[in-house]
């Protein structure tokens, strides 16, 4: 049912971002990848989906920090496919851990920025398009610590926390527009960076690789396992699809129980 339309993922040349979008090119979206970088391996992501998934794909760099540079990105999406914009799924992110006492203001600067701010852009961006051809899906990768907290943290929760808020009262705005817009929350996911953090982790701790991953970094989650990269773009392609057309405003957690604690 998506086949033919348009999807911008930002930050999307790896983890969270590009399982998304993978499954949104498995279900026939012309994708537009998006990272910071403009490098040969970028254009060559965009190709080998495209080919793997027989749909077009583009790659555009955007600095999703710069508010013009995040409108930009949609107005380019746009131009490379001749439409507007159809699906939206803000994703791009960065972390940075320290004691709100000692947290770097650039740091929170750029976590807020990024993090929630560009989703606010891009939306604000996309949103026009959507309303004249009468269907839309914003779907805004947010996190179990937008529901929740943890120390050390404190730029990151705010900012997902924000996120929530924009999810729902973007959703309002466009009720009667053909336009959702919901948030997915997932809790510990395997990505790559999480992956390379285990033999790291070991060593530390001196535990073996399934001690270290159940009792020290899925400490949180009950069911002490990861999320799948694949089960992040299934819940998002789920929400892009009619099935979800009357799931509006919401979040759907998925983190293994973290957030029924």
């Amino acid at each position: 049912m998506l086949n033919g339309k348009t999807a911008v993922i930002t930050g999307s040349t790896s983890g969270i971002g590009l399982g998304v979008a993978e499954e949104l090119a498995k279900q026939g979206c012309n994708i537009v990848l998006n990272s910071f970088t403009d490098t040969d391996a970028d254009h060559a992501l965009a190709a080998r989906i495209a080919s793997d998934h027989g749909i077009q794909a583009a790659y555009i760099s955007a600095d999703m920090s710069d508010g013009e540079a995040c409108a930009a990105l949609i107005e380019k999406a746009a131009d490379r496919f001749d439409r507007a914009v159809d699906i939206l799924v803000n994703n791009a992110g960065i972390q940075f851990v320290a004691p709100v006492d000692e947290f770097p203001v650039e740091k929170w600067d750029a976590i807020i920025a990024i993090n929630m701010t560009s989703n606010f852009h891009t939306i604000r961006a996309a949103v026009p398009g959507m309303k004249a051809a009468g269907w839309g899906r914003i779907v805004n990768i947010a996190s179990a610590h937008g529901l929740t907290a943890s120390p050390y943290k404190s730029a990151y929760v705010t900012a997902k926390h924000g996120v929530l808020g924009l999810t729902k009262t973007v959703a309002l705005e466009l009720a009667e527009q053909g336009v959702t817009c919901n948030a997915v929350c997932p809790g510990y996911v395997l990505t790559p960076l999480v992956e390379k953090q285990i033999p790291e982790q070991m060593a530390a701790h001196k535990m073996s690789r399934d001690d270290v991953v159940r009792n020290v970094m899925l400490q949180r989650q009950p069911t002490r396992d990861f999320v799948s990269i694949e089960q992040v773009g299934q819940t998002t392609a789920f929400l892009c699809s009619d099935a979800a057309s009357q799931i509006t405003g919401t979040s759907i957690s998925v983190d293994g129980g973290w957030t029924a604690l």
